[in-house]
């Protein structure tokens, strides 16, 4: 006899995602806030997004392009690829859970890392598959602890690279081991939304992977580098089978048309994109050096933020100086939730709000 249940049941997996919890985003009355909890860039969006975006709101009542041709063309100039390859979406964490659905189901599985992007969890348990954690090494992805649990079930392995929110990368011949050692029907899913801020020889971020690869993709976002957060923009490069999967039940009008207008136009801003990297190349020696002088540990970055780790001693946790910081105006992220209950992660923000973190932590450590 059907047991008849009194309420709605949710499928497998779904019950066993955390809830997400957004960093800070207020100060104390009276104070002047600076918000460095998001990894959102100091220096804006490229004035030709905004002049896109101004001209784009004058025609409101006309659906968006389902296809976001011109977006699509511009990334294709920009970076050299075949627009058929390309999709785009409501940030890159739409397409990461479209690759999930498109291809987990219930009795497969999906690897994540230690400390990886909290959304990788979260779409394979969504998709009613396995997640299956892989520890990482000194908070860098470990290719052997995610190979030695990759089985016939195995059908997606998700690493951010860099990582978020270590700062960490490894070496793009570490991701072709990584590939090499993956059955044919599991997806290596590259999620590279710091890329751009990457400066390392070793470093790519994956484009030539995915186009010699049918199960490899690579996922971008608007939301870091080129200050678009706002507009929830995201795209990637994929295998043209896994294009067609995935288009099949994409929402023909994920990405609206300020958000398609502004991207297209960031995208050929690439002076605008060098000046952001050269601001953050300026700043992050400064930050760790200046972190590291306080008897803080830093953990070596790539990105436009950095990990920081304080002492377990009573006054001088994370969590003391999470509060200390905040009444000041200092709003950083606290990451208990990624692995990291004794650190903070910094926004490398503007000069003032840089300085002013300093400062703060110079007082905190000094009490």
């Amino acid at each position: 006899m059907q047991t008849l249940t009194t309420a709605p049941v949710p499928r497998p997996g779904v019950l066993d995602i955390e809830a997400y919890v957004p960093g800070k985003s207020h100060a104390p009355a009276g104070i002047r806030l600076h918000k460095l909890s998001s990894n959102e860039t100091p220096l804006g969006p490229s004035p030709a997004a905004r002049a896109a975006l101004t001209q784009a709101s004058e025609r409101l009542e006309l659906y968006p392009d389902p296809q976001a041709t011109r977006l699509k063309a511009a990334l294709a100039d920009r970076y050299g690829l075949n627009p058929a390859r390309i999709i785009c979406g409501n940030g890159s964490d739409e397409l990461l859970s479209l690759l999930a659905n498109a291809y987990l189901s219930e009795g497969t599985e999906g690897i994540y890392t230690e400390h990886g992007f909290l959304l990788h969890r979260t779409a394979i348990l969504a998709a009613g598959a396995k997640a299956v954690m892989a520890p990482e090494r000194d908070a860098h992805v470990d290719v052997d602890a995610i190979l030695e649990r990759v089985n016939a079930r195995t059908r997606m392995v998700y690493i951010a690279n860099p990582g978020n929110p270590t700062g960490t990368y490894i070496p793009f011949d570490e991701v072709r081991r990584l590939h090499a050692g993956l059955p044919p029907a599991c997806i290596l899913v590259l999620d590279a939304a710091y890329a751009e801020y990457v400066r390392r020889n070793d470093y790519e971020a994956g484009i030539e992977l995915v186009s010699g690869s049918n199960n490899v993709v690579m996922t971008r976002t608007f939301s870091k580098i080129h200050g678009l957060a706002a507009l929830r923009v995201g795209w990637m490069y994929v295998p043209e089978t896994i294009a067609d999967a995935v288009e099949r039940i994409r929402g023909p009008f994920n990405l609206n048309a300020l958000a398609i207008a502004a991207a297209a136009a960031s995208t050929a801003d690439t002076a605008h994109v060098e000046e952001t990297v050269a601001y953050n190349n300026e700043w992050l020696p400064r930050l760790t050096e200046g972190l590291t002088a306080l008897g803080l540990g830093v953990t070596p970055s790539v990105t436009n933020f950095v990990l920081i780790h304080f002492p377990q001693d009573a006054g001088k946790s994370a969590a003391e100086a999470d509060r200390f910081l905040v009444e000041r105006g200092f709003v950083l992220r606290a990451v208990g939730g990624y692995g990291f209950p004794h650190a903070l992660r910094m926004t490398i923000g503007s000069p003032e709000a840089n300085e002013g973190v300093l400062a703060a932590l110079a007082e905190f450590m000094a009490r």
